[in-house]
């Protein structure tokens, strides 16, 4: 007869067997997002509704019975961060990834994950070169920088506008939709009076301000991110600055019009649906008010969406292999979330385009309508 103390050690080995083959008691998810840095507060949020998702998952009884655990890879909007985050993540054998806010930083892991064969939830970033440099298993559930610069050509148009000005920062995001639209709008026969760059996180936009204004365009365009926006926009208006300002989806966020004041009032935003004009948000936005303290953020809809996707398609994978669920994902058709619904186009982008315009009145973003 088997002693206790053998019996003790086959339940180990056999414990350890299954550990080997793949039956862990948990499916680890990676969460790749900037929880630091300048774009920390849209990080952060993001994260937060990944969480929130996840303890939704699990106490309805996990995928293929198990837990989802998430690991942390802080990506600091920055493109070797993003890369160390992304090495570290796939060192924690994650079986998926959800995140993914700025395109600049996004762009470098795509390889990575890719050779190691992770599934990549994209939920944010949307520049077009992430479209080319997709090794086929990233999958971007946020409008692509394409449909963002039709949102803004006809918004242009539909206000009379005939020059404009347009701003960006360099990086893979903001650069990116610069140039798709001075080359949209000059190709419909318009002119782009002033094409600058400018250093992320310089405060004094003087020189900048002063150029636009010599140039007297009917509209200026920012493209980068919130925190720098909201210094440029301040600035033009304390300039004399009077005539339209849009910026682009990065910039959709209350902090911007914190940060500008009653500068941004009547700043045009072309951005993904917000919780705010989501009808299937409410559950969402008030259980994230519950947890969290605090209303979500422009990009917690999207992110809440990736991982509740991630989930259904390791559901139908039956599997947690890696290949399996890139495969279940690239079959995705109509998934039902608080977003709309999500397919692919055989890119992996989003298969119907998800941007409306927002306007800023009385401090906050509004629907324009």
């Amino acid at each position: 007869m088997m002693t206790k103390i053998q019996a003790i050690a086959v339940g180990a080995l056999a414990g350890l067997l299954m550990l080997g083959q793949g039956w862990a008691a948990d499916v680890k998810i990676g969460i790749m997002v900037p929880t630091t840095g300048s774009e920390a507060t849209a990080g952060k949020d993001m994260e937060n509704a990944i969480k929130l998702a996840v303890d939704e998952i699990n106490k309805s009884g996990g995928v293929l019975g198990k837990n989802i655990i998430t690991i942390p890879g802080d990506d600091g909007c920055d493109p070797q961060m993003a890369t160390a985050a992304a090495s570290k993540l796939v060192s924690n054998d994650v079986v998926g990834v959800v995140g993914g806010y700025c395109s600049g930083a996004t762009l470098p892991t795509l390889k990575i994950y890719g050779d190691a064969g992770i599934p990549f939830v994209v939920a944010a970033a949307n520049s077009t070169k992430l479209i080319d440099a997709n090794p086929g298993t990233a999958f971007q559930i946020n409008s692509t920088g394409f449909d963002q610069v039709n949102s803004a050509v006809a918004l242009f148009k539909a206000k009379g506008v005939k020059k404009l000005a347009i701003v960006h920062q360099g990086d893979g995001y903001s650069e990116d939709l610069a140039r798709l639209t001075r080359d949209k709008w000059t190709g419909m026969g318009n002119q782009v009076v002033a094409y600058a760059v400018v250093n992320k996180g310089e405060q004094d936009q003087s020189s900048l301000v002063t150029q636009i204004k010599s140039k007297a365009p009917d509209a200026v365009f920012w493209t980068a991110y919130y925190s720098d926006g909201a210094l440029l926009i301040k600035q033009l208006r304390q300039a004399g600055y009077h005539k339209l300002i849009a910026v682009g989806d990065g910039s959709n966020s209350p902090k911007l019009l914190e940060i500008a004041g009653k500068a941004a009032e009547g700043v045009y935003c072309f951005s993904n649906p917000t919780a705010d004009y989501l009808p299937a948000a409410g559950d969402f936005v008030k259980n994230y008010k519950a947890r969290y303290h605090q209303a979500p953020d422009a990009y917690g809809p999207l992110a809440y969406d990736g991982m509740k996707l991630m989930a259904d398609a390791i559901t139908r994978a039956g599997s947690t292999d890696k290949a399996a669920i890139v495969k279940a994902l690239k079959e995705t058709k109509d998934f039902n979330g608080i977003t709309g619904a999500i397919s692919f186009t055989d890119k992996n982008t989003l298969a119907k385009s998800n941007f409306v315009v927002l306007v800023a009145r009385g401090g906050k973003w509004m629907l324009n309508k």
